[in-house]
């Protein structure tokens, strides 16, 4: 099993755990890190009636934009999880600031070993996280006991077409993709494409910020001055991969009837 810190590295597009404790650094102007709020609170308001009697579980919960806003608009109860605690302390803050810190816990921790102890959500949110739990097989069957039984999991996630010749270590093809969603027992009922432009447009303001936080650092840091390049670079890769190699989707899944 990876380190914490490697995970945490990895779900940032990140190659290099050196770079775990400059993360709050790097991405203190950006608050929204990964999948977009306005499209997971869209999500659940068409699955449930009554949005205010739920609980969310956002695991991965960055600086808790997902959780906030949904606790905002929809009145859930949100518990947001994650392992940067200065990530935690932001999202503290911007709980209080939106006025609902009653509705929103926020808990530092390794979410693999807490989801052990977690049940009762309604939906289980994996915004951008990676595959900290492993493929969506072993992800699922993992966290389906935090589930109430008709609950269920919103994953932002990448997928490769089944036509594409491109590859990558961490991301499936559609295909396989669906067939281990399956095996878990699963199907996806609900999913939303991220256009194109808007990705281009939105990965293009994250990657200046980052950028200039990177070079800030590698002054302060001589000693560290490669670390800080390269991260610049595999953003670079990285935002190439999302724009134009695979398919950016959030989608809900549920257990199959």
């Amino acid at each position: 099993m990876k380190t914490i810190e490697e995970s945490v590295v990895l779900a940032m597009d990140g190659d290099d755990e050196k770079l775990f404790p400059y993360l709050p650094y790097i991405l203190q102007d950006i608050w929204e890190i990964g999948a977009d709020p306005g499209v997971i609170i869209d999500l659940i308001s068409s699955r449930f009636r009554n949005c205010a009697d739920l609980n969310v579980l956002d695991l991965g919960c960055g600086k808790g934009a997902v959780s906030v806003r949904v606790a905002k608009e929809l009145g859930c109860r949100c518990l947001g999880i994650d392992a940067v605690e200065a990530f935690i302390a932001v999202a503290q803050q911007k709980s209080q600031e939106y006025q609902v810190r009653h509705l929103c816990t926020f808990e530092a921790g390794d979410i693999r070993k807490r989801v052990n102890s977690l049940s009762g959500f309604d939906v289980v949110v994996l915004g951008a996280i990676g595959p900290v739990f492993g493929n969506y097989y072993e992800t699922l069957t993992t966290l389906f006991g935090c589930l109430n039984r008709k609950g269920i999991f919103i994953i932002d996630d990448g997928y490769i077409g089944d036509e594409s010749e491109f590859c990558h270590p961490q991301m499936f093809k559609r295909k396989e993709m669906l067939e281990q969603i399956h095996l878990a027992g699963m199907e996806i009922v609900e999913q939303r494409i991220f256009p194109r432009k808007e990705l281009v447009e939105e990965d293009e303001c994250i990657f200046k910020r980052l950028k200039k936080r990177c070079l800030e650092l590698s002054e302060k840091h001589p000693d560290k001055q490669q670390l800080f390049f390269d991260y610049i670079r595999k953003q670079e890769v990285e935002n190439d991969i999302l724009e134009n190699k695979i398919v950016v989707a959030t989608m809900v899944i549920k257990a199959r009837n």
